[in-house]
């Protein structure tokens, strides 16, 4: 399906804003790896999710689905030993189960995304299970992998943290159910360190202890723990919000977003502050974002590491400031569906906008009258760049066509219906 976005003035409304996808297959996991059963209230449906779902029911857990909740009867330290694992588009959802398959005699992940998760790379994690005992065979360190497992080793393991956080919550969730004692040192750097402190909030609500330093750069891990099966209910979701707030703070807007809840772990919060630095009018109260956009803002420069799902939203928003902004320590983000930094502005130049990229920054000279639009633009099969083209194209004087939008529903399915309700002018066209 592509999208004609065609210039939109004015956006009013409210909105509840959708489940968190990172806590919903936080939350998936662990009652999957509980023994007995744990229930979620208001889990996310995406792609991404619902592919956490496929892969703990083909491991043996069973699942019971309402409207409001799943109730999930785990499989505790014992998955079934299945061949083959789809985990579709779903990094995070890979690399976590890439770390449990090693609980299985021999798993393999297959690959369905050539062009997109296909050419993901995941060395520090095949290295880090290496350390555990762990034979892994890879292409290149892409998919597809087989993971031969069957009875990990806990000990002193070192991951690198310089290319994704994901890896080292792999392991957090895998070494408290081995038998021995685990220390986790970090290398290099570590991106996304407040994903990580999702994790471990996760795993402590499952009853798992974890001994993790400040900087988060080592860990001491007890073994022999279990899984507690619990009740836990999904928070809002704010990389998904963070395109309509940005959307109503490039328009006239009167738009709210409930179920964002203002001391959230997610770093995607910081969506809030930015648009704030930026004169964006807007309040924060009772879990309800209120924006009054008149379509100005200033630029901002912002450290985009802690708050890496929302930056290419920041940055749509940042394409109309008056003057320059920066983002900055986003290097992390040219490893995602896309190259997040080359490929999103490739389409933002076509749409007329100003920008430069460095390895890793963003650097936007805002045009505040607006760009020209007019052409057809690529989304990399990418759901956060489909979402940050869309805003864009509210302020173009001539529709933008993006192309394979039918991709945002790896996080967002409903994007297209919440944000056509507060009155952008879209069509679908198959």
């Amino acid at each position: 399906m592509d999208v004609i976005v065609r210039p939109t003035l004015e956006l009013k409304g409210e909105i509840g804003a959708l489940s968190s996808k990172n806590y919903t297959t936080r939350y998936l996991l662990v009652a999957a790896l509980a023994e007995g059963t744990s229930t979620v209230y208001y889990p996310a449906h995406s792609e991404d999710s619902d592919a956490m779902r496929r892969c703990i029911a083909d491991l043996g857990a069973v699942l019971e689905e309402d409207e409001e909740k799943i109730v999930i009867t785990g499989f505790g330290r014992r998955p079934k030993d299945v061949k083959e694992l789809n985990v579709g588009n779903a990094g995070a959802v890979l690399r976590f189960l890439m770390a449990i398959a090693s609980l299985c005699p021999e798993v393999t992940f297959v690959n369905t995304y050539p062009d997109s998760l296909g050419k993901r790379p995941h060395d520090d994690l095949i290295d880090a299970l290496g350390q555990l005992g762990v034979e892994v065979s890879h292409n290149e360190g892409k998919l597809p992998i087989t993971i031969r497992g069957g009875a990990p080793k806990g000990g002193k393991i070192r991951v690198s943290g310089s290319v994704s956080s994901q890896y080292l919550s792999a392991l957090l969730f895998l070494t408290p159910l081995l038998d021995e004692d685990s220390e986790i040192e970090v290398l290099n750097d570590l991106k996304s360190k407040v994903v990580v402190g999702q994790t471990l909030e996760v795993l402590e609500q499952a009853g798992i202890v974890i001994h993790a330093s400040d900087d988060y750069m080592h860990f001491r891990v007890p073994g022999r723990q279990s899984y507690q099966a619990k009740t836990y209910t999904v928070q809002g979701d704010y990389p998904g919000s963070a395109a309509i707030l940005a959307a109503a703070a490039v328009t006239k807007s009167d738009v709210k977003v409930h179920r964002l809840a203002e001391q959230s772990k997610q770093g995607e919060r910081a969506v809030v502050d930015v648009l704030q630095m930026m004169d964006v009018p807007l309040t924060h109260q009772n879990g309800t974002v209120h924006v009054q956009g008149n379509g100005r803002l200033r630029p901002v420069e912002f450290d985009g590491d802690a708050a890496t799902d929302a930056v290419l939203a920041m940055v749509a928003a940042a394409v109309f400031a008056d003057g320059t902004s920066r983002f900055y320590n986003v290097e992390n983000l040219r490893y995602k569906e896309c190259d997040r930094i080359t490929d999103f502005l490739t389409e933002l130049k076509k749409a007329g906008a100003n920008v430069e990229e460095r390895q890793a920054e963003i650097i936007v000279h805002g045009r505040p009258t607006g760009l020209e639009g007019g052409v057809t633009i690529n989304a990399h099969y990418d759901h956060r760049v489909i979402m940050a083209l869309t805003v864009v194209g509210l302020r173009c004087r001539e529709p933008l066509v993006i192309k394979d939008a039918h991709h945002v529903a790896k996080s967002y399915p409903q994007f297209f219906d919440h944000i056509t309700s507060l009155g952008a002018s879209i069509e679908r066209v198959e």
